[in-house]
């Protein structure tokens, strides 16, 4: 037996789990000490990667890197095989995660992350994850019978704005052995997002209108977890993105961006950047991942809205939930699924990014801590690096803020940068890259994926953003322009590539597409509507209002719980 790599093994980012199995990180999700789980070590890549990757279909090329942080004896190389391809057989494009140039001159390119059953970049984690949900269950389930008490049942819960639902739901109904219960703020998602949720009639899918706000609902799912009683009796699983799984599924489509732009512009090693519309830090984190492993981007670049606690940090150092500067956001669209929240919070035309604590940044700040450390022993410098996210953590749950010094901050600038967006200023890309001429297509693997890449996002030759997806090339452009400045002042190359992150269709965000359009002449988004989205709303629904409160919730998962097992032993 191959004896696991320090990257397939994982600890808590709080110091105080270790040694943990893939298998138990994804049926976890959320350490016993609070902490978020990370490999012991980022994966090296192999020394010949560039040129065995470069041309690989985009399954393949998940498999090599999952690999790194999957062992053969906990998952055999046929069976990862298998689940990656189960996972994304459901995607409409056959490049999965397809890029586009929005501006030649300008190398500006979009990847489009919005091909999956949802329509959102979170089906390419949890299309994955729900198949490894089942996987897990299914071998430790082996002949036992479903009157057997022995049988092992998952219970899955979720808090969403929208997009992390529907995908959570769609990548787990029907799933053996697994119950989810996902919670969303009533009245405070889209009506799209709300009917791709509610409209899951499979048996397992439970939805939960929660009379507060999405940061309620966050309360709520974690307060679950730290439940001694709840976890004596489900095992409770976690669906968003602190689930290590997510990470790692998203890391693939980093490389397959970079290895499409290689075969584009037929250079070995092109420089470029990536930009990443941010809330929760998951999405970007995988980005983190991918430059550590050895990936060659310049930067990856934090988008930001108005919500800004992340953009702060990077320009002062201070993570604090209160906003100290800055305009205020002037509203967003209830029609769009804006979420009143917790002090702090502004509701903007992005409400996927509406978020006042990122809970991937944890992940960062370890990071940052062992790299930054002065201890040499190893297991030393990874229990320093708990202790100092543990203090860290505590200052912001108790003070609302925490400060880093000089090394930690130079340290995430290392491969970051920062840009805050508005309202307005998105509503204006909508408006100016629709003004712009259709988008070429990238040449990926041979193929051009123009026809599969844009259905839906164009309309009389004109590309259409979704709001989010508008903040990254809002970021984009203003990069664009700082590299040509600097490189005429220093010399440098301005050719840097801008691989921005095309978050969700916009038909998902359709009224802030509207807001944006409506002044423009013959446009009319019935007609890029997706056949899905058709009569969606109009369909039988099945949603439970329930209460701001985790205990009447664990009552509700209880009882429906006991119900859907009861059935099967029937």
């Amino acid at each position: 037996m191959t004896p696991k790599s320090a990257a397939q093994r994982y600890l808590s980012t709080r110091g105080g789990s270790y040694d943990f199995s893939f298998e138990d990180v994804v049926l976890k999700g959320l350490a016993s000490d609070g902490g978020l789980f990370i490999p012991e070590e980022i994966a090296s890549l192999p020394s010949d990667w560039h040129a065995r990757w470069k041309d690989l279909p985009f399954e393949e090329l998940a498999y090599e890197i999952y690999s790194l942080y999957i062992s053969r004896e906990e998952i055999p190389e046929q069976d990862l095989k298998d689940l990656i391809h189960k996972s994304y057989s459901t995607f409409r494009a056959k490049d999965i995660t397809p890029s586009v140039t929005l501006d030649e001159q300008k190398n500006l390119h979009l990847l489009e992350l919005f091909h999956g059953p949802t329509f959102a970049f979170k089906d390419v984690a949890l299309q994955f994850l729900g198949n490894l949900f089942e996987y897990f269950l299914v071998r430790r389930n082996k002949g036992k019978e479903p009157q057997d008490p022995s049988r092992e049942h998952l219970t899955v819960v979720g808090a969403t704005s929208g997009d992390t639902g529907s995908a959570a739901i769609y990548g787990l109904r029907g799933k053996k052995d697994v119950s989810v219960f996902i919670m969303h703020p009533k009245g405070k998602v889209s009506p799209i997002q709300e009917a791709q949720m509610t409209t899951v009639l499979d048996a397992n899918v439970h939805n939960l209108a929660v009379e507060g706000t999405f940061d309620d609902c966050q309360d709520i799912v974690k307060a679950l977890f730290a439940d001694p009683d709840m976890n004596s009796t489900h095992r409770l699983a976690a669906v968003n993105s602190i689930n290590w799984a997510r990470i790692l599924a998203q890391i693939t489509y980093y490389f397959y961006a970079y290895f499409s732009l290689v075969r584009k512009t037929g250079q070995s090693n092109p420089t470029f950047r990536f930009i990443v519309p941010t809330g929760n830090f998951g999405d970007i984190m995988a980005g983190y991942f991918a430059t550590r492993m050895g990936l060659p981007a310049d930067k990856l670049i934090i988008a930001t809205n108005e919500n800004d606690i992340l953009h702060r940090f990077w320009k002062t150092g201070f993570y604090e939930k209160m906003p100290v500067h800055g305009k205020e956001a002037e509203g967003g669209l209830v029609e769009d699924g804006v979420k009143a929240a917790e002090s702090g919070v502004k509701e903007t035309l992005t409400p996927a990014m509406d978020i006042l604590v990122s809970s991937n940044f944890e992940r960062l700040l370890w990071f940052l801590a062992y790299r930054t450390s002065s201890v040499e022993e190893t297991n030393r410098r990874r229990m320093e690096a708990g202790e100092k996210v543990k203090t860290w953590l505590d200052a912001l749950k108790k003070d609302g803020g925490f400060g880093v010094n000089k090394e930690i901050l130079a340290a995430a600038k290392e491969n970051f940068d920062s840009e805050r967006v508005s309202d307005k200023q998105t509503i204006q890309t909508i408006k100016d890259i629709y003004g712009a001429s259709v988008p070429s297509a990238t040449q990926t693997n041979g193929h051009t994926s123009a026809a599969p890449a844009t259905t839906g996002t164009q309309h009389n030759g004109h590309y259409i953003l979704d709001p989010h997806s508008a903040i990254g090339i809002t970021a984009s452009l203003r990069s664009i322009t700082a590299c040509t400045e600097s490189a005429q002042k220093t010399g440098g190359d301005p050719a840097i590539h801008h691989i921005s992150l095309a978050t969700a269709h916009p038909a998902k965000f359709s009224h802030a597409v509207e807001l944006a359009l409506k002044d423009v002449e013959g446009f009319t988004f019935e007609k890029v509507l997706p056949e899905q989205f058709v009569g969606l709303e109009e369909k039988d629904k099945r949603c439970l209002d329930a209460p701001a409160s985790w205990e009447r919730v664990k009552g509700i998962v209880r009882e429906l719980v006991e119900k859907e097992v009861q059935a099967k032993m029937a």
